[in-house]
């Protein structure tokens, strides 16, 4: 993988998983209805802004043994982990890929810039489709970029070459954090700091991985006090993980697919801790699926992997990799929550979040946490 996030051995399709499935893995919905993973919000406990401080989150603490639940402060993480216990973290960059550009006669056309394909161009999603059929030449900042609409998908997928220009500089300058929908407001400067983890290191996100928000310097510096690892792993989050299940039988739900590299120190790292008997704790979504990719690519034994990934986790679903997730709250009818019923179980994770409307925890990428132990 080179810095950029573009991966050099990866095809400019990424048409199946680049780990093998399980058998079944696509199959394991049997026991959970779509109605499952309705529930009622109110608007007003979805974040529009992040707190204060990024450790200034709330904790839900859930206890899949007893079904107990706690309410702390994500400051407070580490009364829940002891030392030896593996902090893996996701250190995907997310892109400024949201791109204002324009049609030759002043039609306005988003484009959120996806992934760098091997030959050059760029997948990416563009809004109003209809506006970029291919052979628009689409200009941006005023006219310093133009780029060529080459392909066109459903759904609005669109493939694009740069014409004229530098793509990289122009949405360093030019490109607006792509905040996802539910977050109704534009972009602002602080977005550019806080939509991102401190540990992000490398480029190709169109999403934060959002659990890993609530984590800073100082904290990370506490927990490693009390001696608790801290291993990165990269899942590169795509536009997917906003897309709801719309399929009446959840398991017809097809995952988009996404790049993860499990590197050989990270696997050795986590083996070691299991070996002593130390928990991994993954934070987020994202690092789970990574881990359950890696162990696919190896007979179900973790170890380093990378590749494409359209890992699809839902109950019942036996975890290989993770001991304890810490997560956001999801959006009903998305794959994120399957994989947190699977991970929970999906009564104790109904009672969770009932819990959190009713003690008015702050919703989704820029809300409070959860810790499922």
């Amino acid at each position: 993988m080179n810095r950029s996030g573009s991966p050099s051995r990866a095809p400019d399709r990424p048409a199946s998983g680049g780990s093998r499935p399980r058998p079944g893995d696509a199959r394991q919905a049997a026991s959970l209805r779509l109605e499952d993973l309705d529930y009622a919000l109110p608007a007003e406990l979805i974040a529009q802004h992040p707190p204060a401080r990024r450790e200034d989150a709330r904790l839900l603490v859930l206890d899949r043994a007893t079904g107990g639940i706690a309410d702390a402060r994500f400051a407070e993480l580490g009364r829940y982990l002891g030392p030896g216990d593996t902090v893996v973290v996701n250190e995907t960059r997310v892109r400024p890929a949201r791109l204002e550009t324009r049609r030759p006669g002043g039609g306005r056309v988003e484009l959120l810039l996806v992934r760098p394909l091997p030959d050059g161009a760029w997948s990416a999603l563009a809004r109003p489709a209809k506006r970029a059929p291919p052979g628009t030449l689409l200009e941006a900042a005023g006219g310093a970029l133009r780029l060529l609409v080459t392909e066109a998908g459903p759904g609005g997928e669109r493939v694009v070459r740069v014409a004229h220009g530098e793509l990289a500089a122009t949405l360093e300058r030019h490109g607006q954090v792509p905040l996802p929908p539910y977050i109704r407001r534009a972009a602002e400067p602080q977005d550019r700091e806080r939509y991102q983890t401190v540990f992000a290191r490398q480029d190709g996100a169109v999403a934060a991985p959002t659990a890993g928000l609530h984590f800073s310097p100082a904290l990370l510096e506490g927990l490693a006090a009390r001696g608790i690892e801290i291993v990165p792993v990269l899942l590169h989050v795509g536009p997917g993980t906003f897309r709801p299940v719309t399929a009446a039988d959840p398991r017809d739900h097809r995952m988009d697919a996404e790049w993860f590299e499990v590197p050989e120190a990270a696997a050795t790292a986590l083996n070691a801790g299991r070996a002593r008997g130390r928990r991994i704790v993954a934070v987020g979504t994202t690092v789970v699926r990574a881990l359950e990719s890696a162990c696919d690519a190896n007979g179900g034994t973790l170890a380093a992997a990378s590749g494409w990934t359209r890992k699809f986790i839902a109950p019942p679903y036996r975890f290989r990799a993770s001991d304890a997730l810490i997560t956001n709250f999801h959006l009903p009818r998305t794959t994120l929550l399957l994989l947190v019923a699977a991970f929970a179980g999906t009564e104790r994770m109904r009672a969770a979040y009932a819990h959190a409307i009713a003690g008015r925890y702050r919703f989704y990428s820029y809300g409070d946490a959860m810790l499922i132990l």
